[in-house]
């Protein structure tokens, strides 16, 4: 792992002959159709969480639409901050010696994609973690997980991202440039010792951890419900709707996040733990699109996973099947009755008084 520097550096370093104009061109395209889908999209579901927050005043969900709001606030800003500095680097023709000549920009796009990555993650299992202590220890939940307790909370996720992110910075390891030279990252083919193999596995476990809590919590959580209504315990049917409607979502954002986050975190360990190969380029490139998706895919969970627009959704499809069987039982009653030949040939006379 040490002595591959060679294959990296012409893995992640490629002539700037060979970027044509319509790659950039294309790569600049997706960059701005991914960065405004996924503002507006988070901008929508900010707005309904907001109001959603200020409509319902309940203790119990007080702290789940925190975190939900401070998860779409956060994924608004990456999509803003990194889709910026993606289009900032088509726009001067990939060129890092005439945009970056000191590595600054490198190591603010490297630490920005880290930090929002992780803080995504960080606050899905921070949500886990809060719904699994609503559900399982009601009373525990209302005394110690208050709001101010949640925001602090909320605050060292945040910080615990910022210093995976910043110490790259910190250790005088910079990111570097990589192969298709419109985003950077770990120097993970280049390590000279110890630290330059730490810094990447720790993104990878604080990762793969907060998707492991996510599981676990989630799991707890959904089984808590469902022995719950098994066993026929009495509750409060808002209390029990909510539930429902927040381990709903929850399952929904841990699924997405294993999807996207899961194969830049498996990469990333591999890359760390074996010779890096050219071929494993163009995958890595893969599993950061995929990991973008994250940040679209979240907003749109709390926007359709909703018990108003599941309610409606509901609506409309019984009433397409029942306005489909009334004109299906309309359609055989007022078809004519077909009679037999012998009653057709002889009619009846009219009844006379």
């Amino acid at each position: 792992m040490l002595s591959n520097g060679s294959s990296m550096e012409n893995c992640m370093v490629p002539s700037s002959t060979n970027v044509t104009c319509r790659r950039i061109e294309l790569s600049a395209m997706i960059s701005v159709f991914t960065m405004t889908v996924g503002m507006l999209s988070n901008t929508l579901a900010l707005l309904i969480l907001i109001k959603a927050y200020r409509r319902f005043r309940l203790k119990s969900k007080a702290s789940f639409l925190l975190f939900a709001s401070s998860l779409v606030a956060t994924n608004f800003l990456g999509h803003l901050i990194n889709g910026s500095l993606a289009l900032y680097v088509y726009s001067l023709c990939m060129d890092w010696r005439a945009i970056d000549p000191r590595g600054i920009l490198c190591g603010f796009f490297g630490a920005s994609m880290v930090f929002f990555g992780l803080s995504a993650l960080l606050l899905g299992s921070g949500m886990a973690v809060e719904r699994c202590l609503g559900v399982t220890q009601p009373l525990f939940h209302s005394v110690v997980l208050t709001s101010c307790h949640a925001k602090r909370l909320l605050g060292f996720l945040w910080l615990l991202a910022a210093l995976v992110a910043l110490m790259p910075v910190v250790t005088r390891r910079p990111y570097r440039v990589q192969y298709s030279r419109s985003w950077c990252f770990y120097d993970e083919g280049r390590a000279k010792d110890w630290l330059d193999l730490f810094l990447p596995l720790l993104f990878s476990s604080v990762g793969l951890l907060a998707l492991l809590v996510s599981i676990l919590c989630n799991t707890v959580t959904g089984a808590t419900l469902l022995r719950s209504k098994l066993l026929g315990q009495r509750c409060s049917k808002v209390h029990t709707a909510y539930h429902q409607e927040m381990i709903c979502q929850l399952l929904a954002i841990m699924l997405v996040s294993c999807i996207c986050w899961g194969p830049i975190l498996v990469r990333t360990v591999l890359n760390a733990r074996t010779p890096f190969v050219t071929n494993d380029c163009g995958h890595m490139l893969l599993a950061v699109r995929m990991a973008t998706w994250n940040q679209i895919l979240d907003p749109w969970v709390y926007i359709l996973l909703r018990k108003a627009v599941l309610r409606k959704l509901f609506r409309v499809w019984d009433r397409s099947t029942v306005k489909g069987s009334v004109r299906s039982s309309t359609c055989r009653s007022s078809a004519p009755r077909r009679q037999p030949p012998g009653e057709q040939r002889t009619a009846r006379p009219p009844a006379t008084c």
